[in-house]
């Protein structure tokens, strides 16, 4: 009877952590025995899973549209051995430097071999590992650089609506003053010219 029950409890534990893994496996992945496999899924950076099963030993996210990879996200993975990074438009600016730095750690070859760069167009085709950090920075300085050049051209459009509006308005206030004061000047004029028809026939009426 003990051993039956001991076995029972085996099983439901097995059953419970099979239940937590097959859970802990992203919907758009498919998991088997460590294997994480999320190629051609059309993934992008930001429709990527946040996390994956800690137990994941093989992490396939070749053939999607990854530009970069969130910080801390195969460190997360003790048991990774090997990633498939390969056929991503990876963007080699400030925004790569951590997969860059976790490709330096690993031995793998094959994984390090595949990893190349899609943009800015002067790194295009190049090794990620073999770039040096200085040259991503001074990608990510030229990104900077159009993004502030970007603002400013915004800032000045929205400026010039501004004053382009606020003359709009000046113009309708001046034109909406000048026509209050003609309106104004022709009714007085009316009631000038009444005020004298009506002392001219009261002079009449006292006359007759």
């Amino acid at each position: 009877m003990r051993c039956a029950v001991l076995v029972l409890v085996v099983v439901l534990l097995l059953d419970s952590e099979l239940v937590r893994a097959r859970a802990a496996c992203p919907q758009v992945c498919s998991c088997d025995d460590g294997v994480i496999d999320c190629s051609n899924r059309g993934l992008t950076s930001a429709t990527l899973p946040s996390s994956f099963p800690p137990h994941t030993s093989d992490l396939r996210l070749n053939h999607n549209h990854l530009t970069a990879l969130p910080i801390r996200l195969l460190d997360a993975l003790p048991a990774l051995r090997h990633a498939a990074l390969h056929a991503n438009p990876w963007s080699c600016d400030c925004a790569i430097l951590y997969l860059r730095g976790w490709l330096l750690k690993q031995r793998n070859d094959a994984s390090i071999r595949n990893v190349t760069c899609s943009s800015p167009a002067h790194l295009r085709g190049r090794l990620l590992v073999t770039l040096a950090e200085q040259e991503l920075l001074d990608s990510c300085h030229y990104w900077l650089c159009d993004l502030a050049l970007a603002s400013q051209i915004s800032l000045f459009i929205f400026i010039s609506v501004q004053v382009l509006l606020l003359a709009f308005i000046i113009l309708f206030l001046r034109r909406f003053e000048r026509l209050t004061r003609t309106a104004a000047e022709t009714f007085m004029a009316e009631d000038d010219h009444m005020t004298q028809r009506n002392e001219f026939d009261v002079i009449k009426d006292r006359s007759m």
